[in-house]
């Protein structure tokens, strides 16, 4: 029975859509208490004084708990498998609560202080405005640059420079190369600040059984959840059980530990009482993690006739008050610098700095989005430079057919299909006749054409560890259960594996049972959902594991079919076991007697863990139309295709409904999101969904996709990355358009009517 490559319906539409999905929420025992958080209203100092006697007088809070009562260690906080390499462990620069105060964000949402646990919200609230704090401030940094120069006293003190991390790299010899081209462009670009703005904001609740905490979280890790509270809380990670159930978003915000730990320790501090711990839309944008900001200063020699002779990439990070994710972010742009383009000499230095802004965390696409942007303006820029189209320059340029990562093996671009996604795209969008139709133009009203093109890593190794799970059951009717540690966030992934497993035992999706919530105590151990490493890595366990129930169901096959069959090869097919095409026992059969007979009585089950020791990259491009109106300062998107070589598509229609996601993320990163920063204090201007200009079904055009389907020979069904390559491409192909319209470079995103009309200004043209 086929499914893979089939637009079956998913697994979870009717729970969603009925209300009948159980998220955190929906869970919460009756009698809960409430936490609530207090937020330090400074950017940078440290708590001269605080007083909680009137907040813990106040009838109906149960206990006040300030950066005195927690445990004394640090712990780290992102979504990262643990190294038993110490060299390799993240940065445990986190506290539960703290009296070093490093960020101020919106109205009283800074750094946490202290937390209040009551009967009802209304009272956790009162009893947070009646906590007396004093503070003595330090004047914030905001910018990397000026935080490398070092500040008095350093955000962390064990980083007197500021900086978290740098790394560089030199391939061939850039500077020799660079003084034989015929033509050399430097130029430097600004990525923006932008939230995540998932729909459920992050929350928990948690209570004790025994001697144990059990949270029950909207996490993206489950397993890294239940390990990072053993650290933050000094415990055994036995100690601890964490549940997933449905989730509303995370988009790499809940790859990341957020306040599970603090809620874990407000339980034990009212002997397990159930807490719940929710935080509002404000404290989701600016106490949870952020998309780094990223400075880059670029140089690239090319010569006459539009080759490549050498690149240079400096990279300055912000990432803001805590290490989080670190610099893993940068270093995975520095990464892809290296990447589809066949450049011989390329050099890349890239810096992670602390400063007093939001905390920058893992976001769709981790980093490439920023370097995707940056990368493909230059490409523009250099094409212009030496009056070649785009196009032409980037096909000159291209690498062709297989190619390896210089420096980290395994990776490769073991399939490579960019070159028919730009084919593609380029024919849809008639990319020769509008660049020649939309040259020389006047007027209010302008158009132009521009495309990006991105590739993009496959899961984490060998940077990183990859260890996926799987189990599966037979059941007394010839159905199974699946279970995996990879947690369904919305993406689709449950119904994919579901596919998976159907494809492998013959069976119908609809007799593959998936279980959606994951239990750390009960679900096979995987690292969880990030880096569009699901359908690669966690696929790779599913089909193992129903490669070995299916030996295991032939096997006890064998046992009972007649004499005649036990010597010939048997096969399983909806839901039959043949020989040949002859259908000789039913599985509906086979499982009631494994489960009942009398002489050989057995439950037939696979459970497969397995490291995965390899990773490809997927590739794409993004061809945009636009206009601009020149007295309203305004980009309009008249047209837009995404092409996407990522491999096999296991579901088509959800693939398309995650390329359509991720392009209105990426419109959104282009046009208008971003984080603004009052300069002196380090405040937050709008940290609402009020102010924070989020794109909406207004600003959006007709999305249009397409796939290039090349089977990548390590993928378990021929399958490769597309969770989050649709939002890296957009914002460069639009900044490229408004180049193709105007003639003008603008160099840092969104190109939002301000920012447009600046430009304009600057150029003369209004």
């Amino acid at each position: 029975m086929r499914t893979v490559g089939q637009s079956i319906k998913r697994v979870d539409a009717y729970e969603k859509v009925s209300g009948r999905a159980k998220f955190t929420d929906d869970l919460i025992p009756k009698h809960c208490l409430t936490a609530k958080v207090l937020h330090a209203p400074i950017a940078s100092g440290i708590v001269a004084s605080i007083d909680t006697s009137e907040a813990e007088a106040l009838k109906g809070v149960v206990k006040v708990v300030t950066f005195r009562d927690v445990p004394k260690h640090t712990y780290p906080t992102p979504g990262h498998p643990w190294s038993v390499d110490p060299s390799h462990q993240d940065t445990a620069d986190r506290r539960l609560l703290t009296g070093r105060i490093r960020y101020w964000l919106f109205r009283y949402s800074g750094d946490d202080v202290a937390a209040v646990i009551a009967e009802d919200e209304v009272t956790a609230s009162r009893a947070l405005k009646l906590i007396r704090t004093e503070y003595e401030e330090y004047a914030p940094v905001l910018h990397p640059r000026d935080a490398m120069k070092g500040t008095i006293p350093p955000v962390h003190e064990e980083h007197p420079d500021n900086i978290l991390a740098k790394s560089n790299y030199e391939i061939g010899h850039v500077d020799d190369a660079l003084s034989q081209a015929d033509a050399v462009l430097s130029e430097s670009f600004r990525t923006p600040i932008v939230q995540h703005c998932h729909i459920e904001p992050p929350i928990s609740y948690a209570y004790m059984e025994k001697d144990r905490i059990v949270v029950i979280c909207s996490t993206q890790i489950p397993h890294i959840v239940r390990r990072v509270i053993g650290q933050a809380l000094g415990i055994p990670w036995g100690k601890v059980r964490v549940i997933k159930p449905y989730i509303g978003g995370g988009f790499g915000n809940k790859q990341e530990v957020l306040y599970e730990p603090l809620n874990a320790f407000l339980t034990a501090s009212v002997g397990g009482r159930p807490v719940k711990l929710e935080l509002s839309r404000e404290e989701t944008f600016t106490n949870t993690r952020t998309r780094h900001s990223i400075e880059y200063d670029l140089t690239a020699g090319v010569t006459k006739d539009g080759k490549i002779l050498a690149k240079d990439m400096k990279a300055y990070s912000n990432q803001g008050a805590y290490a989080s994710h670190g610099h893993a972010i940068a270093a995975n742009g520095a990464t892809a610098w290296r990447h589809l383009y066949d450049v011989k000499n390329i050099r890349a230095d890239a810096y992670t700095v602390y400063t007093n802004a939001p905390v920058g965390g893992a976001m769709r696409g981790y980093g490439i989005p920023q370097f995707c942007f940056v990368s493909e303006c230059l490409m523009d820029d250099l094409a212009c430079k030496i009056s070649m189209d785009p196009l032409k320059f980037r096909e000159l340029n291209l690498y062709d057919g297989y190619y390896e990562d210089p420096v980290l093996t395994p990776l490769a671009a073991n399939t490579n299909g960019v070159r028919e996604c730009m084919r593609r795209g380029a024919d849809y969008i008639h990319w020769e006749k509008k660049r020649s139709l939309y040259q020389n133009q006047s007027g209010n009203i302008r158009r132009g054409v521009g495309m990006a093109l991105f590739s993009y890593k496959t899961g984490v190794w060998p940077i990183s560890l990859e260890i996926s799970g799987a189990r599966l059951i037979l059941n007394q009717d010839g159905s199974v259960q699946l279970q995996t540690g990879a947690a369904e966030i919305g993406q689709g992934s449950d119904t994919v594996f579901t596919q998976m497993a159907a494809e492998v035992l013959g069976l119908s999706p609809d007799d593959v049972h998936i279980q959606s919530f994951q239990d750390t105590d009960i679900t096979p151990f995987d690292t969880g959902a990030y880096a569009s490493r699901q359908t690669y890595i966690s696929g790779i366990a599913v089909k193992e594991c129903a490669e070995l129930l299916k030996e295991k169901i032939l096997t006890y096959a064998r046992t009972l079919v007649a004499e005649e069959y036990r010597d010939q090869e048997l096969s399983l097919y909806d839901k039959q076991i043949l020989c040949g095409r002859k259908p000789v026992l039913s599985l509906e059969e086979l499982a009631f007697h494994s489960y009942y007979s009398r002489t050989s009585s057995a439950a037939i089950t696979s459970d497969v863990s397995r490291q995965i020791k390899k990773n490809t990259l997927a590739f794409g491009a993004c061809f945009a139309e636009i206009e601009v109106d020149l007295k309203l300062a305004k980009i309009k998107i008249l047209d837009i295709i995404n092409v996407h070589d990522s491999g096999k598509i296991i579901n088509p229609q959800l693939a398309s409904m995650q390329v359509h996601g991720g392009m209105s993320m990426g419109i959104g990163y282009g046009l208008s999101e971003q984080m603004l920063l009052d300069e002196k204090t380090g405040r937050v201007l709008n940290g609402s969904l009020l102010d924070y200009k989020l794109p909406t079904m207004m600003d959006s055009p007709d999305l249009h996709l397409d796939f290039v389907e090349l089977e990548d020979p390590t993928g378990p069904f021929g399958n490769k990355a597309l969770g989050e390559p649709p939002a890296i491409p957009p914002a460069p192909a639009i900044r490229n358009a408004f180049l193709h319209a105007t003639g003008i470079p603008v160099n840092e995103i969104p190109l939002s009517p301000q920012r447009v009309f600046e430009a304009l200004k600057k150029a003369d043209l209004i």
